[in-house]
């Protein structure tokens, strides 16, 4: 059975990858180079990639390809939009009022989630959205497991506490 390539094993992750830096970045354009500059990186280290960890290893490579280039443009991106972004479902099934009330919801989640520091933010994206363990994401993060923990729980907080503060008055009154 011959060996399986880099195609086989970090390309079925690129939409995940890209899904992730654009979340960091804020933009689809900037997530792109990103993504672009970690698939190069990829394909250099990919001899040392354990094979089971694809997924972590690729996004780890695109956190510190982000990261990279903050450092050289000397500038936070820290408010950075999420503009681009489409996060909600096609479903031809919900009426035009369900999907009104959807939609300002995602609005309402991502516009949350903008206001949260990167470090809350990038947990938050990797566990819920993304789906990583505790573990894959102490390894992407490149910090302890208990910080990941301690992270997700504060930054739940803080991610509630922005929903409640923007709530419209309606529903804080129900």
């Amino acid at each position: 059975m011959p060996a399986l390539g880099f195609e086989e094993i970090v390309l079925p992750h690129l939409d995940a990858a890209f899904n992730y830096a654009r979340w960091l970045t804020g933009n689809d354009a900037d997530a792109e180079d990103v993504v672009q500059d970690a698939c190069v990186r990829a394909m250099r280290f990919f001899a040392s990639l354990r094979h089971d960890e694809a997924r972590a290893w690729l996004f780890t490579i695109v956190r510190n390809t982000w990261y990279s280039r903050i450092a050289k443009r000397r500038r936070a991106r820290d408010g950075a939009g999420l503009d681009g972004l489409d996060a909600e479902p096609r479903d031809e099934g919900p009426d035009p009022e369900a999907i009104l009330l959807q939609r300002r919801t995602v609005d309402r989640v991502r516009e949350a989630l903008e206001q949260l520091p990167v470090e809350f933010r990038e947990v938050i994206v990797l566990r819920e959205i993304e789906g990583l363990s505790y573990k894959e994401i102490a390894s992407v993060a490149q910090v302890p497991i208990g910080t990941v923990m301690s992270r997700l729980a504060r930054g739940r907080d803080r991610l509630s506490s922005v929903l409640k503060r923007s709530a419209p008055v309606m529903e804080r009154v129900q």
